[in-house]
């Protein structure tokens, strides 16, 4: 498996400082969890069984996929490219929760943010 390099001029020592955490809530694919959390680096966290709202935004995203792919959907057969596509639509699409801002806006503004207060390396 091959860590996702870093776009838009992001240095890698930003992208690592960013990601601490995944919470997921408890589908049967994320049953090799352990060593997802292994490969990156990272903890990850499960919502409560019977607890949605500790997963909403998981759940209105999951909604928003579906206009793309319907749930258990096999997605073998999706290319990179496409999957590329919908991730662009997605993180591209204004959010009410995000005060209107696209995720890409708000996670920019994150990225800039810390980048301004944090020293990385050169």
């Amino acid at each position: 498996m091959r860590r996702a390099q870093p776009r838009g001029g992001l240095k890698a020592a930003t992208i690592e400082a960013l990601r601490k955490s995944m919470t997921y809530d408890r589908g049967a694919e994320m049953a090799c969890h352990s060593e997802l959390a292994r490969r990156l680096k990272i903890d990850i966290w499960f919502c409560d069984p019977h607890a949605p709202w500790q997963r909403g935004s998981n759940e209105n995203t999951n909604g928003l996929l579906r206009q793309f792919m319907p749930k258990g959907a096999d997605l073998s057969g999706a290319s990179q490219t496409w999957l590329n596509d919908v991730a662009a639509l997605m993180n591209n699409r204004p959010r009410k929760t995000l005060g209107w801002r696209t995720p890409a806006e708000a996670m920019a503004e994150e990225i800039q943010a810390f980048t301004s207060t944090v020293a990385l390396e050169t």
